[in-house]
């Protein structure tokens, strides 16, 4: 029988892995979490899993949940970059301290295989092309920097200790049950209810989007198929600026720009992200969601769902 670890399992993306886990059949989930603002146990309504309160800092409680566990997938992190830029002690503690800590437990459990879940922020920023894996890291924010140290821990893992452990990246993502402070939970959230929201800047900062689902699929190609130290992109299916992406926001919630206030630029602003996902391609991957059909029922979701993040 298949054992399955998904720390950060109530979160936005994690919750969505181990729901997609239920498709492929997978017969035994334990979700550890923290439950800090973003991590909800109702994300995981209707999924069956066992679940355990927790820091992936506490070595004492991982050295207990992780034994038994053949693939271990960690999303668990702090990951925005506003409140990074605010404080990034927890961020440095969560994401790199963490990471090291669960790999070390994975180390001693005789974990079969690890996926640790990064981003493409830690190449910083790129004006032209796109970065494939082997780009070099320039993060340019302390969430950025977090991520990158912590897969530059988890590639010593895979090299020094044998641990088969591999890494992705990818774009920003979207779908249902994103808390609302990133940008389109954010806008859509705001936008519903006739407030105002913010557009960094000129607008022109381009973000790649990935459907949470076709992130999570990636994912879970990576864990059958990736190899031991690697990096795979799970890139998007939509390169927009910020400018562009609020337009298509106010269309879907049948609002108009006087509802957009422009805002001083955030610092550091990363201007373009673009990876190149041909390694991932290779074993197979395909994204699934085109970006209208993932938004608009994105969209919906939030308009259906009001007591989800109305309170």
């Amino acid at each position: 029988m298949r054992k399955i670890l998904v720390t950060g399992g109530a979160g936005f993306i994690g919750s969505h892995f181990v729901r997609g886990l239920l498709d492929t059949g997978s017969p035994s989930v334990t979700v550890l979490d923290k439950l800090t603002y973003a991590g909800r146990r109702d994300n995981l309504d209707g999924v069956p899993h066992a679940f355990v309160h927790g820091d992936v800092c506490d070595a004492g409680l991982l050295a207990e949940v992780v034994p038994g566990h053949d693939l271990v997938v960690h999303f668990a992190a702090e990951s925005h970059v506003d409140r990074s830029i605010a404080g990034a002690a927890e961020f440095v503690r969560t994401n790199v301290l963490g990471t090291q800590t669960l790999l070390q437990a994975c180390l001693e459990a005789g974990v079969r295989k690890v996926v640790h879940v990064s981003t493409d922020e830690v190449y910083g920023s790129i004006d032209v092309g796109s970065w494939d894996e082997d780009a070099p890291l320039r993060p340019r924010s302390p969430y950025a920097a977090s991520k990158a140290g912590a897969d530059l821990v988890a590639r010593s893992y895979a090299i020094t200790h044998g641990l088969d452990v591999s890494i992705t990246r990818c774009g920003n993502n979207y779908g249902p049950r994103q808390y609302p402070e990133k940008v389109i939970p954010l806008f859509v959230t705001n936008l519903l209810r006739g407030r105002k929201v913010p557009l960094y800047g000129d607008g022109g900062n381009v973000r790649d989007w990935i459907h949470v689902a076709d992130h999570c699929a990636g994912i879970r190609l990576v864990a059958r198929k990736g190899l031991p130290g690697e990096v795979y992109h799970v890139a998007g299916t939509a390169e927009l600026t910020n400018k562009e992406l609020t337009g298509l926001l106010l269309e879907a919630c049948g609002r108009s720009w006087e509802l957009v206030e422009h805002v001083e630029d955030r610092k550091g602003h990363d201007r373009r992200y673009s990876l190149d996902d041909s390694r991932l391609r290779a074993l197979g991957y395909r994204p699934s969601v085109p970006f209208e059909q993932g938004l608009e029922e994105t969209v919906r979701w939030y308009a259906e769902h009001p007591h989800w993040w109305a309170g």
